[in-house]
């Protein structure tokens, strides 16, 4: 093998390192032999190395490096020529009459130039010096002689000059008269042309002053003056403006926006993570708000580093436009080990969102959307039969009431009878987990290579995913006044985030501020998948995006209250962004639940309380359960037995104007009315006697025949 090092050794000899020999030998310094030299390019005392040093500069210029930018710079580009070309279209009648009155004045101007040319001025002033002197001489014949010639060839030339101009004029007026009118529109032009360039004064233009309407016009002069008054560039000395940045791409037109990628200058001390707890500032700089502006650090795997920053400014708010209709409304099923398609960014970019093996957690003020982008991904997996429902709302409204098609279990409302429901439903939920897990330990590499759940585990041994979904989580732990038990349950929900995704639960919780009295960070720190709408301030923000991702641009509270069905979602430790979620109507949810229903009848996967659901059950056979019968249930959904008091205050927290007035003796008549039989007026709860009401006899008023086929 070759030696790797050669070094002069006291001008005498040459010691070697041999990969073969690993020892140094003494060798005697022979002759040098003439070597075949390459002279380096860039070695001082070479005379073409300047000629051929090869720039380290891109070929095509910024604009057309790449087909995206080349397709966002023609489109802008063709944008902008329509925008001029219906601005001046308008305004066509102002331009004629304006160049009609610019080319009268300019044959003014022509007609009083030509003048002194036409009425023989030169001649003048030679006929005009000798009448002077005639007059001086009367008796001189030479001079009278020669006053005669100079006025006879003035008056000649006059003739001629005046006579030229006349067939001239007359000459074109016939062509233009008698030729066609495609001829006689450029001949007009030919001829008005020069009159009304003629015509114009010093600060008259012949066409309006058009300022395109763009909100946002960005160069690399205003992107280093932002970052300056912000604090992130030094301000030079006298006319030396400070160091600037570099500009690796743009600013250049990117869709309905501009982009730029560029590099902070070394030696400031500062990095893309300073530039990106900035942004409400840069954004004032630039004249837009913040919601305008969308940056990111370029990673190495990108090609960045760490004071390398893409920064996108849209022309307009990107989020006030309409939402777009989910997918999902018109999907005839889906497989949850795709990503869920979830809305759009900024710049119309689609965006999905895996969530096997992932846990989510939506936070944010009431009514901006929360539970619309929280039923997004559940109404995903409606749409998969190997799917099992797990649902419990706090809130207890119409948002999640149709999930009783297809929920194997379903909580509504905090009262205490709905918390016991819940903790029994935890208990299912971890019983099945430890169960899975059994299974999964015995399994063979061969069919469970990573000891997670694939599709093929799902089908073959009966194991659905599971998506657990929580609204309004607060409510719970609210309701929860013992400690103890609340801690149990904080640690039960925990477990199943934690330990759960493996074995197929899907995590979906929600809940508004959640700050360490409602949700503990003990259950919070562990969702991988966050989404906030609008909160108050960073603090917020944090506490439902994470610590610390506001100053890394993830802040919820930029957003305001026009942004509904808008979130700040983060995927990952470094991964954001800002989406306008897809629209779901309730409406269509529901219809989902109906269709999800029917999948899950035909698969085989329709269990718990879905199945045994009497009201859905009879509507599906066509029988219309009366209304006081289907909302007395609704009302004993997790009670087997209530009495007359508690129902009644149920009944009119559902629906005060219907039931406000009701009394016992009411309720009774009209459940009697329905079809409602009681074996028994008296019920006993928890060793208390008194008068109720039996979910079996409530039940019993549906007849058997819409029950079964």
């Amino acid at each position: 093998m070759t030696d790797i090092l050669e070094r002069p050794m006291n001008g005498h000899a040459v010691v070697k390192v041999s990969l073969l020999k690993p020892r140094y030998t003494v060798v005697p310094k022979q002759p040098a032999a003439e070597p075949d030299v390459v002279e380096a390019v860039d070695l001082p005392d070479n005379p073409l190395a300047d000629w051929l040093t090869v720039p380290d500069l891109p070929v095509l210029p910024v604009w057309a490096r790449t087909p995206a930018l080349l397709k966002a710079n023609t489109q802008a580009l063709g944008r902008l020529c329509w925008w001029h070309t219906r601005f001046h279209g308008i305004r066509v009648p102002k331009y004629a009459v304006k160049t009609v009155w610019l080319a009268s004045r300019g044959f003014y101007r022509a007609t009083v130039g030509l003048w002194p040319t036409l009425s023989a001025q030169d001649h003048t002033a030679a006929v005009k010096a000798l009448r002077a002197q005639s007059r001086a001489k009367p008796e001189d014949v030479d001079l009278a002689t020669r006053l005669q010639m100079a006025h006879a060839a003035r008056t000649r030339t006059r003739r001629w000059r005046f006579g030229a101009a006349a067939v001239g004029v007359a000459g074109a007026a016939i062509g233009l008269y008698l030729a066609p009118p495609l001829l006689q529109t450029g001949m007009a032009g030919a001829i008005v042309t020069p009159l009304a360039y003629l015509g114009r004064g010093e600060h008259t233009q012949l066409l309006d002053q058009a300022a395109p309407p763009l909100r946002v016009d960005m160069s690399a002069q205003q992107l280093n003056d932002a970052l300056r008054a912000s604090g992130l560039l030094k301000s030079g000395k006298g006319d030396d403006e400070g160091p600037k940045v570099s500009c690796i791409m743009g600013p250049v037109r990117d869709g309905q926006g501009w982009a730029v990628v560029f590099d902070l200058p070394k030696g400031g001390g500062k990095t893309a993570a300073d530039v990106l707890a900035k942004r409400t500032t840069i954004a004032a700089e630039l004249g837009v708000d913040e919601i305008q502006v969308v940056m990111a650090r370029v990673r190495r795997a990108q090609g960045g580093n760490a004071g390398r920053v893409s920064m996108w400014v849209a022309d307009d708010d990107p989020y006030l436009a309409d939402p777009v209709q989910s997918p999902l409304a018109k999907a005839e099923r889906f497989s949850l080990w795709e990503p869920v398609p979830f809305g759009q960014d900024a710049r119309g970019n689609r965006v999905a969102v895996p969530v096997v093996w992932q846990s989510m957690f939506f936070g944010g003020l009431p009514r901006r959307g929360k539970t619309f982008t929280q039923r997004l991904l559940t109404a995903a997996g409606l749409l998969d039969p190997y799917v099992r429902h797990y649902v419990a709302d706090f809130k207890g409204g119409q948002d999640w009431m149709q999930m009783r098609q297809v929920a194997h279990r379903l909580v509504l409302g905090a009262e205490d009878d709905a918390i016991e429901a819940f903790k029994a439903m935890l208990d299912e939920l971890l019983t099945e987990m430890e169960r899975r897990f059994a299974i999964l330990r015995e399994l063979p590499t061969s069919i469970c290579p990573e000891g997670k759940l694939t599709p093929e585990i799902v089908e073959r041994y009966n194991m659905p995913f599971i998506f657990f979904t929580v609204d309004e989580l607060q409510e719970c732990f609210i309701a929860i006044s013992d400690e103890k038990e609340r801690k149990a349950v904080i640690d039960d929900m925990a477990r199943i985030a934690r330990r759960g995704p493996a074995a197929g639960f899907i995590s979906n919780y929600a809940s508004q501020r959640p700050d360490a009295e409602s949700v503990p960070t003990k259950l919070r720190e562990i969702i991988t998948i966050r989404a906030c709408t609008q909160v108050t301030d960073q603090t917020s923000s944090d506490m439902v995006l994470g610590k610390g991702k506001a100053s890394m641009g993830a802040d919820a509270s930029v957003l305001s209250e026009d942004h509904k069905g808008v979130v700040v979602l983060v995927t990952g430790p470094a991964s954001f962004a800002t989406v306008k979620n897809d629209l779901l109507t309730t409406a269509e949810f529901n219809a989902l639940c109906a269709k999800g229903r029917a999948m899950r009848k035909e698969a085989g996967q329709l269990t718990g309380d879905a199945a045994g659901d009497v009201m859905t059950e009879a509507g599906e056979h066509g029988y219309r359960v009366p209304a006081v019968v289907s909302d007395v249930l609704e009302a004993m959904r997790h009670a087997p037995r209530m009495f007359t008091r508690d129902l009644l205050q149920r009944l009119v927290v559902m629906d005060e104007d219907t039931y406000g007035d009701w009394d016992a003796e009411k309720l009774a008549k009209e459940l009697e009315l329905a079809g409602v039989k009681r074996v028994s007026k008296q019920v006993k709860i928890e060793g208390t006697n008194g008068a109720g009401y039996h979910r079996r006899d409530i039940e019993g008023a549906i007849p058997a025949e819409y029950l079964t086929r």
